[in-house]
């Protein structure tokens, strides 16, 4: 199971929000993936703004990528905003690459 979620994580960071040069992981976007058994992912996230224009495109296209791994069941990708994002989720090398550091 811990080699299906890192590649789910491998999948999940090749998702952009369109309007900033980083991934969605990397972003911190991601609070929690889950494999179940039969291999179903569950993947808890938020986005940088409730009113984000790619609100419906960013989780399906996470979805999209993680069903592409070979032998993964089911996928559910939730959208919470509670705890709402902060840019302090970020990784240290998303504060680089964007400037906080």
């Amino acid at each position: 199971m811990e080699d299906l979620k890192e590649k789910v994580v491998e999948a999940i960071k090749k998702v952009y929000d369109p309007e900033i040069p980083v991934d969605v992981y990397e972003l911190g976007l991601i609070y929690e993936i889950s494999i179940h058994p039969v291999n179903s992912v569950y993947v808890l996230m938020t986005l940088t703004s409730p009113a984000c224009p790619s609100a419906e495109a960013i989780p399906d296209e996470m979805k999209q990528r993680i069903q592409e791994i070979e032998g993964v069941g089911e996928v559910n990708v939730e959208v919470t905003f509670d705890p709402p994002y902060e840019t302090d989720m970020m990784s240290e090398a998303a504060k680089l690459e964007l400037g906080f550091m």
